[in-house]
């Protein structure tokens, strides 16, 4: 494992990056200065309905209008499906996962399975609709596409916990506060909670700054490490960013994005600027 700080950003290139963007992105940058480590560049590119090469190009040139140094080369995980295959199979060797074939919208309007942290997260797993333990079918070779969803079997009951650099202590109860979550989906792309855990470990990431909608992902971001024997980094999710109605910015919100703030005449400086001046996050 690296001794030197090595943080990361990770945005994904589903549309432009907005002012929420450019502050845990700044405030990871900030992090990583201080600890005199590296900051690395990671392209979440595995949505494919929604991930263009317009917005790629796109955050590369915000991220350099903001003046944030990353080191270089930068990882897109369309182009590390083979890592993410392997961890997947040493889960299924663990006897850590199983195929499912119900959807979110069947999990959403099961009965007993309230959502669980805003639109972006799952649903609780319903435990009934869990198979025994013991019987997981083969999962297909490598070089055969997976056509079925398989999801991580968490230890009901075990209270997983972990000491978030802003948010202080946070613990949660599996099989309670989060169920059985999603790995693989039946597109053939793994799910974010699994290519995230692998890619931090791979690029020996020992701190994660992201924003507070994923401190749920943390929980189960921390069984999956621990299943493939990697070290967990170290965590700090800052508060998000919100708009005049207390809503948390999303990347419809074209009024606030960097390109639509740059064209108004704001400088990178002065962005900076505004972020300094705010209450510590």
């Amino acid at each position: 494992m690296p001794t030197t700080y090595t943080g990361r950003l990770a945005p994904s290139p589903t549309g432009l990056l907005h002012l929420g963007h450019a502050r845990t992105f700044w405030i990871a940058a900030e992090r990583a200065r201080a600890e005199g480590g590296v900051l690395r560049l990671r392209n979440d590119d595995l949505d494919r309905a929604r991930c263009r090469p317009e917005f790629v190009a796109a955050m590369l040139e915000d991220i350099a209008w903001l003046g944030l140094a990353w080191t270089p080369p930068m990882l897109s995980q369309s182009e590390r499906m083979p890592l993410y295959r392997a961890a997947l199979a040493r889960l299924h060797a663990a006897n850590l996962i199983y195929p499912c074939h119900r959807s979110r919208r069947d999990v959403a309007e099961a009965a007993g399975a309230p959502h669980e942290g805003g639109d972006d997260d799952e649903p609780v797993f319903p435990p009934a609709w869990r198979p025994p333990a013991g019987a997981t079918p083969p999962l297909p070779t490598p070089d055969v596409p997976i056509a079925i969803n398989w999801r991580f079997r968490v230890p009901d009951g075990e209270l997983v916990s972990f000491a978030d650099g802003h948010a202080g202590p946070r613990q949660a109860v599996a099989g309670r506060d989060f169920g059985d979550f999603l790995v693989w989906r039946k597109d053939n792309t793994p799910s974010y909670q699994l290519a995230c855990a692998v890619d931090d470990a791979d690029m020996g990431i020992t701190e994660v700054v992201r924003g507070a909608d994923l401190i749920k992902s943390t929980f189960r971001q921390l069984l999956l490490l621990r299943a493939l024997g990697a070290t967990a980094p170290a965590f700090y999710h800052c508060p998000l960013v919100t708009d005049a109605a207390g809503r948390r910015l999303a990347k419809r919100h074209d009024a606030l994005a960097l390109r639509t703030l740059r064209t108004q005449g704001l400088s990178p400086a002065s962005i900076i600027e505004r972020f300094r001046n705010e209450p510590a996050p």
